[in-house]
């Protein structure tokens, strides 16, 4: 008797439950490891969850959280859907951060309507110019898109270092840090007294266009042909490269995105943490939606939810404050396992 593994479509029902049991099957399993920190973990869930949304300071930084994640997720959705696998979301979004503290520094009395522009266009560019050599790798020489794009976060961060460390230290303290950027180029505040600011909407914005590419253009189709076998899209007709190329420099293109706006938006100047691993989480609000464009917005909120949430944790319980990174990372494993589950099956041949 033998058995092999097929594969199976699997139901929408199925679909639907997927983040529900995903987010159930977390909870049991970090919730050992609260129990083992010295924790409760009904409290510890009550900070993570409800908590953050129970005032208005917390619940809008839930929404300043899910920004980046946004695009980072839209990143990782838009690369994911041709079969372009780019772990590169973080490099990509420092180099955006990159450009557009440069850009933002030499915005001096410009005015807004141009400035503000200027740093979205020049975030996305840089971005999508970061993407370019992995994709020209993958494209031309058949190079392992997950190596060189996990490689190319390592460089630009010595880049960044090298340039903060040398030419823009700070002269009075020492400190690595980038000067400030013109206050012109700052993103505009959508809520007075709050870190909401514009690219949240940009960030929305982002996800309908994305939406709408692969849903409903022939790009779009040529895309997901594409990330379902490329043997077969070439046969189709498909131009592989060109497809691949534009998959991989748009979905840096947004991570740029992200990086630009938690310059312009949040921090005004540039430090070697301003990712603070947002590229990676990226990945995780992308595979939790399924690869779904418009459920990225829900998948971006709760991650949100949950950064936000373990701040709290961390001091109404003592709890260690990287549970939070613990608890995404659990639910991109159990979610991973969860689709494997529905989308394959054993069968006794």
């Amino acid at each position: 008797m033998k058995f092999k593994i097929v594969k199976v479509p699997a139901t929408i029902w199925m679909r639907v439950l997927i983040p529900v049991l995903s987010i159930l099957v977390t909870f049991i399993i970090t919730s050992i490891l609260i129990l083992i920190a010295g924790g409760n973990p009904l409290e510890a869930y009550y900070y993570f969850l409800i908590a953050p949304l129970s005032d208005r300071v917390s619940a809008l930084e839930v929404l300043v959280k899910a920004t980046p994640l946004l695009l980072t997720g839209a990143c990782a959705i838009f690369a994911f859907t041709a079969g372009y696998w780019n772990i590169g979301g973080e490099g990509q979004f420092l180099a955006g951060a990159f450009a557009a503290t440069g850009a933002g520094i030499m915005l001096v009395d410009v005015p807004p309507a141009v400035s503000i522009p200027v740093m979205i266009l020049v975030s996305f560019l840089a971005g999508a110019l970061w993407a370019l050599i992995p994709a020209w790798l993958k494209a031309k020489l058949a190079v392992d898109e997950v190596v060189t794009t996990l490689l190319f976060n390592s460089i630009i961060l010595f880049i960044i270092a090298y340039t903060l460390n040398n030419f823009w230290r700070n002269p009075l303290t020492g400190w690595p840090q980038s000067p400030e950027i013109s206050e012109t180029a700052h993103f505009l505040r959508l809520i007075p007294r709050s870190r909401l600011h514009m690219g949240f909407l940009v960030a929305l914005v982002v996800i309908v266009i994305e939406w709408f590419v692969l849903a409903r253009t022939s790009l779009g189709l040529k895309m997901r042909a594409l990330g379902m076998g490329k043997t077969a899209a070439r046969f189709a007709g498909i131009n592989v490269n060109g497809t691949l190329f534009i998959a991989a420099l748009v979905s840096g293109g947004f991570a740029g995105l992200a990086g630009g706006g938690d310059i312009a938006g949040i921090h005004f100047h540039l430090i070697e943490a301003v990712a603070s691993g947002l590229g990676y989480s990226g990945i995780i609000v992308a595979m939790f939606a399924a690869l779904n464009p418009l459920a990225v917005i829900p998948s971006a909120l709760f991650i949100g939810l949950i950064d936000t949430g373990a701040q709290g944790v961390s001091r109404a319980l003592g709890l260690p404050t990287y549970l939070g990174d613990t608890v995404q990372t659990t639910l991109l494993l159990v979610t991973l396992a969860m689709f494997v589950l529905v989308n394959y099956r054993i069968k006794k041949v």
